[in-house]
C-alpha cells in the first residue's frame, strides 16, 4: 500500500468535506471535554476523600443537663464519668486505634460556637452549659471508627458517639452524583460523535463513488480503499481531542487552581499534573472512537 497515495486521498477527502469535518471536530471536542471533566471530578473526589478522611474525627459527646437518653438519666456528665471515658481511650483495647485526642469543655465549645455562628440570632439564645463537653478523637485509621463507636456508645454519661466521616460521605455522594451526570452526558455526546463520524464518512464515500468504482475495477483491495476514510475520521477526532485536552488544562489552570484555589485555601484541588494525565486518555478515546466509527461506516458502504 503506497502511503503517499493514501495520505493524499485522505487530505483530498478532508478538503472536500470541510464543513462536515468541522462538525466532527466540534462534537468530539464537546463530548471529550465532558469526559475529561468527569475524570477530573472523580480525581477531585478521591483527593478530597484522602485529605478529609485523614482529618475526620470521632466526637464523643458527654451528657448535658438537658440531654435525653438512657445514658443521661442522671443529667450532666460527672467528673468520674469523664475520667472513665478517658481511661477507656487510653486502655490497651482502644489505644492502638487512637492517634490523639483532646477534651473540649463547655466554655471552649461555646467559644467555638460563637465563632461559627457569629452574626446569627441563634447565638443569643444558647448558653455554655447547653453545649456538650466533647472528646475529639483522631484515629490512626479513620476506617476503623466503628470500633470506637461500638465501645463507647451506651456508656454512662455519653450522650452520643458520632463519626464525622458520615457527614463527609453525604458531601461526596453529591459530588459523585454530579460526576456520574457528567459521565452520562459525555456518553450521549460520544454516541452523537460516533454517528456523525459515520455519516461524514458515508457522505465522503458517496461523493467519490465513481473513483471508488474505478479503484475496484483495477483491483484495489478493500483495505486500500478504506484506509483514507478511516484516516479522515481519526484526524478530525484527534483534532477535537486536542482541543478538549487544551480546554481541560485551561479549566484546571485558570478556574480550579486560579479562581477556586484562591478562595478555597486549605483544600486539596486537582492540578495541571492531573490534567496532563487526562490528556492522553482523551486522545486515545477520540482516536479509537473515530477509527471504529469510520471503519464501520465505510465497510457497510462498500458492501452495499
Amino acid at each position: 500500500m503506497r502511503l503517499a497515495l493514501v495520505l493524499s486521498e485522505a487530505a483530498h477527502g478532508l478538503r472536500r468535506n470541510a464543513s462536515m469535518v468541522v462538525s466532527v471536530v466540534l462534537v468530539t471536542f464537546i463530548s471529550l471535554t465532558f469526559v475529561g471533566a468527569a475524570i477530573l471530578m472523580q480525581m477531585q473526589v478521591g483527593q478530597m476523600k484522602n485529605f478529609w478522611y485523614e482529618k475526620a474525627q470521632v466526637g464523643i459527646y458527654m451528657c448535658t443537663a438537658i440531654s435525653p437518653g438512657d445514658t443521661c438519666v442522671a443529667g450532666e456528665a460527672t467528673k468520674e464519668q469523664i475520667d472513665a471515658v478517658t481511661a477507656q481511650l487510653e486502655s490497651p483495647t482502644l489505644s492502638p486505634f487512637v492517634d490523639k485526642y483532646y477534651f473540649e469543655t463547655h466554655e471552649q465549645a461555646f467559644e467555638n460556637f460563637k465563632k461559627q455562628f457569629a452574626g446569627n440570632p441563634v447565638a443569643e439564645y444558647v448558653t455554655a452549659d447547653q453545649l456538650n463537653q466533647t472528646f475529639w478523637v483522631n484515629l490512626k485509621d479513620p476506617a476503623q471508627s466503628d470500633v470506637l463507636v461500638e465501645s463507647l456508645s451506651g456508656v454512662a454519661g455519653v450522650e452520643n458517639v458520632a463519626d464525622q466521616r458520615k457527614y463527609l460521605d453525604q458531601i461526596f455522594s453529591v459530588l459523585n452524583t454530579a460526576s456520574y451526570t457528567a459521565i452520562g452526558i459525555a456518553a450521549l455526546m460520544l454516541v452523537a460523535a460516533a454517528l456523525l463520524i459515520a455519516t461524514t464518512i458515508r457522505l465522503s464515500a458517496f461523493s467519490r463513488r465513481r473513483e471508488l468504482g474505478i479503484m475496484r475495477l483495477v483491483g484495489a483491495s478493500n483495505r486500500f480503499i478504506q484506509t483514507p476514510f478511516i484516516l479522515e475520521g481519526v484526524f478530525a477526532a484527534l483534532l477535537g481531542s486536542l482541543l478538549a485536552g487544551g480546554a481541560i488544562v485551561a479549566i484546571v489552570n485558570w478556574f480550579v487552581q486560579g479562581y477556586l484555589g484562591a478562595r478555597l485555601k486549605g483544600f486539596s484541588l486537582v492540578g495541571i499534573d492531573d490534567a496532563l494525565v487526562v490528556l492522553p486518555i482523551l486522545l486515545v478515546v477520540g482516536a479509537v472512537l473515530a477509527a471504529f466509527s469510520a471503519n464501520f461506516a465505510i465497510t457497510r458502504y462498500l458492501k452495499v
